[in-house]
């Protein structure tokens, strides 16, 4: 159930350090901020805005807030296959799925035919370099790197379902970034003074805001429509290794995005970073951390998150002090009786469950958020 930590902030966190309390709280106090910012139960501190915040603006955006991966999020299919169909090992997945969808920073691919799904998108507001435009042919339909992964999961009826984790890539990254300094220079010109410069705003009317919202829209139609390629060819590879199968129904959800919406009788710009839209009826995707369960939920609308809850279990340890504070071996027993990237247990020890919040009581944190449809249990993990 929500608390007030501070003034004009609403926490569903059970679990939330001061330093996450603190930063939210900067982000609260700009005068065009509409309302209490909602922290998730998995927030946590980010850059400039906090990771699983809810922020209503009004006449403003802030680029930082929707961060450099736009359009990041989930995507969640359920197949006809059961337990009882998959082969006793998914080993011979692993390198349909490595060869398939290329993983890790920078990784692309040379397959022309994706640029026809690209002409759908549109183009940005901001012109493209030739790099660029290689950057966004090549990177279409790969998953990235960090926390980005791909999941074959049973259910609670042993019901097969495919689970993937990704976002806009490289020119998702640039052009925020490209935004993000674009807004921190127009402080400085304006003279404006902020707690963060990584708070720095658009003013809506203004060419640079609209420039903003252009790309960013252009970058989560990329994001989405990436994710189900993406998602296309992991059933394929899938329903191969098993001899059958089909899709039954997909959820694809962002949750690093903004957008207008009505609430308080106002046109709001509703940013989450790092939530998902859960609005009554929402279907959406909540997975926790390596080894642990996910979540397939429906949102319940609440009014006082507007209509959000949390996109994950949320880190209680950085990335630099989980891999000195845990072990290669400690991961492989969390991963024990799963098919993962085991070659490469050293370099994924900060995606560790224990570097994250417990996801069982992030779900027990937001029971007022959503209601719980289907809990996944992986049964193959591939990591970017």
């Amino acid at each position: 159930m929500p608390y007030q930590p501070a003034h004009n902030l609403v926490s569903w966190a059970s679990e939330i350090d001061d330093g996450t309390i603190l930063q939210a709280a900067r982000t609260a106090r700009l005068p065009f901020v509409a309302g209490h910012v909602a922290l998730m139960p998995d927030a946590h501190i980010g850059i400039g805005a906090t990771v699983g915040s809810v922020i209503p603006t009004e006449n403003a955006i802030i680029p930082a807030a929707v961060g450099v991966d736009i359009g990041c999020g989930m995507i969640a299919t359920e197949t006809t296959l059961t337990a009882a169909d998959l082969p006793d090992s998914l080993d011979a997945l692993m390198p349909l799925v490595e060869r398939r969808i290329p993983a890790g920073v920078g990784k692309g691919h040379d397959d022309a035919s994706l640029d026809r799904a690209l002409d759908d998108l549109g183009r940005p507001r901001t012109q493209l370099s030739p790099k660029q435009e290689k950057t966004t042919s090549a990177q279409f339909g790969t998953l990235g790197s960090g926390n980005h992964f791909v999941e074959v999961c049973l259910d609670e009826r042993d019901r097969v379902w495919t689970v993937l984790h990704s976002g806009s890539r490289g020119i998702g990254n640039q052009l925020a970034s490209r935004h993000i300094e674009g807004a921190k220079r127009l402080m400085r010109r304006q003279m404006i003074g902020l707690e963060d410069p990584d708070l720095a705003y658009f003013v809506q009317g203004t060419p640079e805001f609209e420039a903003y919202i252009e790309d960013m829209l252009w970058a989560q139609r990329y994001a989405l429509a990436s994710r189900a390629r993406m998602d296309a060819v992991l059933g394929r590879a899938l329903f191969q290794v098993a001899g059958s199968g089909r899709r039954v129904r997909t959820i694809n959800c962002h949750h690093n995005f903004t957008q207008l919406e009505r609430h308080q009788d106002k046109d709001l710009w509703i940013t989450r970073k790092g939530a998902i839209k859960a609005d009554s009826g929402d279907e959406g995707v909540i997975p926790g951390s390596m080894g642990t369960r996910s979540y397939i939920v429906r949102g319940l609308g609440n009014p006082a998150s507007y209509n959000s809850c949390s996109h994950g279990a949320g880190r209680r340890m950085s990335r630099g002090q989980a891999k000195r504070s845990l072990s290669a071996d400690s991961l492989r027993a969390a991963m024990a009786g799963r098919t993962w990237n085991a070659d490469r247990a050293a370099s994924l020890v900060d995606e560790h469950p224990e570097a994250y919040k417990p996801i069982d009581q992030v779900m027990a944190d937001q029971r007022d958020l959503v209601e719980v449809r289907h809990t996944l249990r992986q049964v193959f993990n591939y990591k970017g």
